[in-house]
């Protein structure tokens, strides 16, 4: 496989920001976790491990590349330390429109803010947050929108916020769907990460989302637990009242887990390279990278949204989740890319039931 050598930007606050004031602009916004079935252990007995994936190439490359890296004595051979596999989590995992889940729930929490504090409600930018006016949220800017992410995800213990998004998460509805934010994750990912765990895999999820507001999920949604996701983080700090110790979180920004940020982030939290990696943006491109451009068997994955009956179905111009560079960079290096709707059977567990 050739190397190269991409150019890459620096992760910066504008890098994640600038997406959210995208969609804003073309995105209405409207007015409990629930636990999936046991997908690894039904997976691991079923004859079929992935039935929720078409016959196609798409699954049999997949399937290929799992029996070859846990052949004992094949020239592929992985042994099962460094089966090492990470998956991006918006739009990988779950769905991301019509806007990131986790500004849902910023915005969410903003407003039960400004019942307690109701003179929030005539200062900017919360008012224009709180007014559900797509251009007035557009026009609040970067400065704005942090400073609502700010306001929204700080100021209380880390177990606090746990406990904020868990509440959440079992009342807010999808405004499409009207179903539980959890229940928009997808089946044939379930099963993916399933197969590869029954194989021995160890898997993760690499984010660009909230660290702390993933870890309050996925190990029930995912089987993936809080110290196997690694995401964006805002800084925080120790605090002892009397004998009561806790992780207070401060409105300032620490580490941002998304395009070149990735890379650095599996080096800091991981500590091991990727045999296997899934995305589905440009995002998630050095991800990518940082796991197939290297020697031995690899494996990169890129779930691509073309079915608008479904789901939705985005790509180049998308103002969430744009997959552009990712896409043509596919076919040179050989990743797979996932299409939607001629790949998956199944796209959501609610619609198997």
């Amino acid at each position: 496989m050739r190397r190269s050598s991409p150019g890459a930007l620096r992760p910066t606050r504008r890098h994640v920001v600038a997406a959210l004031l995208s969609w804003i602009a073309l995105a209405g916004l409207p007015g409990a976790i629930v636990p999936h079935a046991n997908a690894q252990s039904v997976a691991a007995q079923a004859a079929d491990p992935l039935p929720s994936w078409n016959e196609g190439t798409a699954k049999q490359s997949i399937r290929a590349f799992v029996e070859k890296v846990t052949q004992e004595g094949g020239g592929d051979f992985v042994p099962v330390a460094e089966r090492i596999a990470v998956f991006d989590n918006d739009g990988t995992l779950w769905s991301e429109q019509p806007v990131y889940f986790q500004f849902m729930f910023a915005l969410d929490r903003l407003k039960e803010l400004a019942k307690a504090n109701p003179a929030l409600a005539g200062q900017e930018p919360y008012k224009s947050a709180l007014s559900g006016d797509p251009k007035a949220l557009a026009a609040l800017g970067e400065k704005g929108l942090l400073q609502i992410v700010a306001l929204t995800h700080s100021g209380i213990t880390v177990t606090e916020f746990n406990t904020l998004v868990r509440d959440w998460l079992k009342t807010a509805r999808h405004p499409r769907f009207d179903r539980p934010y959890t229940e928009l994750v997808f089946q044939p990912m379930l099963e993916l990460l399933a197969y590869l765990r029954a194989n021995g895999f160890k898997t993760f999820i690499v984010s660009g989302g909230g660290v702390e507001f993933m870890r309050a999920f996925t190990e029930t949604v995912y089987g993936i637990p809080p110290e196997q996701v690694v995401g964006s983080s805002g800084k925080t700090e120790f605090v002892l009242d009397g004998d009561v110790p806790a992780l207070r979180k401060l409105p300032e920004v620490e580490f941002i887990d998304d395009g070149p940020g990735k890379p650095v982030g599996i080096n800091r939290f991981i500590g091991r390279r990727p045999v296997f990696a899934a995305g589905n943006s440009d995002g998630d491109q050095q991800m990518l990278q940082w796991t197939t451009l290297n020697t031995g068997p690899r494996f990169g994955l890129i779930v691509h949204h073309t079915d608008a009956v479904r789901e939705w179905a985005y790509d180049r111009a998308s103002h969430i989740g744009k997959l552009d560079k990712a896409l043509d960079e596919a076919p040179a290096r050989g990743w797979l890319v996932v299409d939607m709707k001629a790949d998956w059977k199944t796209i959501y567990p609610f619609e198997a039931k």
